[in-house]
């Protein structure tokens, strides 16, 4: 298979980085990076992602530098002063990128390249280290809480709070619900599935049995995803697919980043459960197939030869030596069978 170009193989760990890291803006079109890159300090597009990174980078450590938007022409160079000044604290390994005139550091789409590569692969380890860092603290569990309770906030249309203690947002959700739920009908939401209060032990065994069961689909959503992987992994394995390696991952790769193999399935799914969710309906149901009914089902498939593999057609194997027998007393005969006295058998 043929080698990718330096630079191209650059811009492919640069899109695959921005992917990873929730970059969302225009350079992730097809063709938008390297006609931002060859552009360099003229594409707007190309100040934005940097004075992204940068910011995200700067939320992460404690760095007294920045980058900050550039507004014009005019501003090029105190924008150029600026990036200088970030990349020398982060001890930027690209000397053309902190040495020589200013003026020329950008010039170059290579330098563009490294200069993009070098931040957002700084960018994904300092998210790295900060998500092992937070892990387990209370303070992580606190922001998840937060975060829930602040999308149920959002969900119900209340304004954006600026404290971040959590039980003025849970009497503001209260008040809100009541206000809601008095201008429907009293069925509307229909009957809790879970009907008996639960108490502490209750829900600590109820917990130890979503770990398990989340611990389980885990394990077969990666196996899953696995599977995913080396089947669209084979479709390269062809000459006309090998000349398109990067359409391919371009298309795939946003797709497979959108896979979780955790399950968000979490104990407030059990409360929030309504009568109707135990409700068992058939998949071939017409209200089902309503939804599922596509152009593929139909497709009618000819005759195919017969593959065997049932266990009831199957002959055993024959035996790889006759069966070992005790020998006899009174003579030679033994398993050997054989004729004459004195165990000359057929040998004579």
């Amino acid at each position: 298979m043929k080698e990718l170009a330096p630079s191209v193989k650059m811009e492919c760990d640069i899109l695959d980085a921005l992917e990873a890291l929730g970059y969302t803006g225009p350079l992730l079109k097809e063709g938008a990076l390297n006609k931002a890159v060859e552009n360099g300090l003229s594409s707007p597009e190309f100040f934005e992602l940097c004075v992204w990174l940068g910011s995200q980078i700067k939320s992460l450590c404690n760095m007294e530098e920045s980058i900050t938007a550039a507004d014009g022409d005019k501003d090029i160079e105190s924008f150029q002063l600026e990036i200088s000044g970030f990349l020398r604290e982060m001890a930027c390994p690209y000397s053309s990128l902190i040495s020589g005139d200013i003026k020329d550091r950008l010039r170059e789409k290579e330098d563009c390249l490294k200069l993009l590569l070098f931040l957002s692969t700084e960018l994904q380890a300092l998210k790295i280290l900060h998500s092992k860092k937070m892990k387990g603290s209370h303070l992580e569990k606190h922001n998840e809480i937060y975060q829930e309770v602040q999308a149920i906030c959002d969900a119900l249309g209340l304004p954006n709070s600026s404290s971040s203690e959590i039980p003025p947002l849970l009497t503001n959700v209260e008040q809100k619900i009541k206000d809601i739920l008095s201008k429907v009908q009293n069925n509307h939401v229909g009957k809790s599935l879970l009907t008996n209060p639960l108490n502490s032990e209750q829900v600590e065994r109820l917990e130890k049995i979503n770990d398990a069961l989340r611990s389980e689909y885990e394990c077969r959503r990666r196996m899953l995803m696995k599977r995913l992987d080396v089947t669209v992994q084979s479709f390269g394995w062809s000459d006309r697919a090998k000349v398109k390696t990067d359409d391919i991952a371009r298309i795939y790769q946003p797709k497979r980043y959108a896979l979780s193999p955790k399950s968000t399935i979490t104990l407030a799914h059990l409360l929030a459960a309504r009568e109707d969710l135990s409700k068992i309906i058939r998949t071939s149901s017409g209200s089902t197939r309503e939804n599922t009914v596509c152009a593929i089902n139909k497709v009618l498939m000819g005759r195919v030869p017969d593959r065997g593999g049932r266990p009831t057609e199957i002959e055993p194997p024959p035996p790889e030596m006759p069966p070992w027998q005790k020998r006899q007393e009174g003579g030679g005969r033994g398993a050997w069978g054989g004729g004459g006295g004195g165990g000359r058998g057929n040998w004579g």
